[in-house]
């Protein structure tokens, strides 16, 4: 899967939507589609793979690992309707890159400046732990959105996400150093390539780290507005 089958980010998400290529992946987003959480017994559950969202000409790119089973998994939107979504897109808003502060539900008015949000695997996995097969076979997808995109820097949200971007770009062109960089918050690297691209990491917005205060609003922010300069994205204040 590359980009010369597709002629735009539009058209990837549309045949990404219809992905069945992972078994397990498949029984469980379904099988959590169906029996829902109490919470959300009246909604209809999206249960398919979550595309990435922001705009197509986004110079920065926001990587996470892949969508919770009641969160992107029920709304149909990454990071939209769960704990690890309010964090994100607060401090999206917060350093200017997104016009809201909540992602509710796929129809709230949710638009994103200059930056666009992707996974490396889309598809909600039991436990939000995939297997290294799941995450190889998604990352075409990844890649060929990355080819499209163009972006001028990554933030990369947890180790996961790293270790599954880091490859995709070997794979796509990039130099990456050896050894291979290491994971950490504020971490960063320029990778030379088909063109250059500056890679930022940031500890996941997940509950057990923002709880913890292991990430705080301020530390993604800080990493965000570092990115957000060095892509050369616009904020909108």
């Amino acid at each position: 899967m590359d980009a010369a089958g597709y002629r735009s980010v539009a058209e990837l998400d549309a045949a990404l939507v219809d992905c069945r290529a992972c078994p397990r992946l498949v029984e469980w987003r379904e099988r959590v589609a169906r029996e829902k959480r109490a919470a959300y017994r009246d909604e209809e559950y999206w249960g398919r793979p979550v595309p990435g969202i922001g705009p197509e000409d986004a110079s920065l790119l926001v990587v996470g690992l892949a969508p919770a089973a009641h969160g992107g998994n029920r709304t149909g939107r990454m990071f939209t309707g769960d704990r690890s979504g309010d964090v994100l897109f607060a401090a999206l808003h917060a350093v200017g890159l997104a016009n809201q502060p909540t992602a509710v539900h796929r129809d709230d008015g949710l638009t994103l400046y200059g930056v666009r949000i992707t996974a490396p695997v889309h598809c909600a996995p039991p436990d939000n732990k995939p297997t290294p097969a799941e995450r190889d076979t998604c990352s075409g997808w990844l890649r060929a959105e990355l080819a499209l995109l163009r972006p001028r820097a990554v933030v990369v949200l947890g180790g996961f996400g790293w270790q599954a971007l880091l490859p995709v770009l070997g794979a796509a062109g990039w130099t990456i150093p050896r050894p291979r960089p290491v994971f950490g918050h504020g971490a960063h690297v320029e990778l030379a390539g088909p063109w250059p691209l500056q890679v930022f990491g940031s500890y996941h917005v997940s509950q057990q780290n923002t709880f913890t205060g292991r990430l705080t609003p301020a530390m993604l922010e800080d990493v965000l507005r570092t990115a957000a300069a060095a892509a050369g994205a616009t904020p909108i204040h």
